[in-house]
């Protein structure tokens, strides 16, 4: 009989923990100082994009993985070229001119 009593407290104990960690996980929605957000920025993914060119150029892939790393490379390659910001060619020149001028 004590087996039984044993099991439905475990039972009942147990959703109630996870309720409570399920409430404490969506009430917090900043960080807690000295944690990195978990924000993904353009930067996080060009460097994606290089870690998935030097794993290949490593050999870390199997030929029957490359098709499917090339799909996804080039999908992220195409998705930074439309979100990163462009460069103007009048920024590119004020930042040359100071340095020519002191030469």
């Amino acid at each position: 009989m004590t087996t039984k009593k044993t099991k439905k407290e475990a039972e009942v104990k147990a959703p109630k923990a996870a309720a409570a960690t399920q409430s404490a996980s969506t009430t917090q929605t900043t960080p807690p100082q000295g944690q990195p957000a978990n924000d993904l920025t353009i930067a996080d993914l060009k460097n994606i994009g290089t870690i998935i060119d030097v794993a290949s150029t490593r050999g870390a892939f199997r030929a029957n993985e490359m098709a499917t790393v090339g799909l996804v490379y080039n999908k992220l390659q195409m998705f930074l070229a439309k979100v990163a910001p462009e460069t103007k060619p009048e920024e590119n020149k004020t930042a040359e001119a100071p340095a020519a001028a002191g030469k």
